[in-house]
């Protein structure tokens, strides 16, 4: 998969953990967006990542980003996800994987000999122009939204 850094990030309009309906448009010009993308609500990886996430927002809306997270759940697992963890941002649904699929990150996994299409855990900083200025592919959770504030914080030096 070809790098996104330094260009557009592909347009997406996806329902919520609510069914709203929620665009990379209606951030542009206004706010930086880190989205998140994991591969299974309710997993120990996922909910650490999404706990890290949650444990930073304050940092996060301070810098003027939004922070969104997509999975190819359902909206009323993201529901009992967010209840559950106290998560203060939006979940997207993309059951179809389809805006995974633009951002590459729909990939072939293998796990205790098996194979399998799922979300490979990375992460893309949007910028208010709408473009890609960081992405992080194959995430490693500890450490990593750390990583990602402190890339935010240089940017909006």
């Amino acid at each position: 998969m070809e790098k996104l850094e330094g260009k557009q990030a592909p347009a997406f309009s996806l329902a919520n953990e609510n069914g709203d309906m929620v665009s990379l448009n209606q951030f542009k010009g206004k706010k930086y967006v880190v989205l998140y993308f994991y591969p299974k609500d309710s997993t120990p990886g996922c909910t650490t990542e999404a706990c890290d996430f949650r444990d930073a927002q304050a940092d996060f809306e301070g810098l003027n980003a939004v922070v969104l997270g997509v999975s190819p759940d359902h909206a009323a697992s993201h529901q009992k996800f967010i209840a559950k963890h106290g998560l203060p941002f939006s979940l997207l649904v993309d059951e179809d994987h389809s805006v995974a699929e633009q951002y590459g990150v729909w990939k072939l996994k293998k796990n205790f000999g098996k194979e399998y299409m799922g979300i490979e855990r990375s992460t893309f900083l949007i910028d208010p122009t709408g473009t890609v200025v960081k992405e992080w592919r194959k995430v490693r959770v500890k450490g990593h939204v750390e990583d990602a504030l402190a890339t935010l914080e240089q940017l909006t030096k």
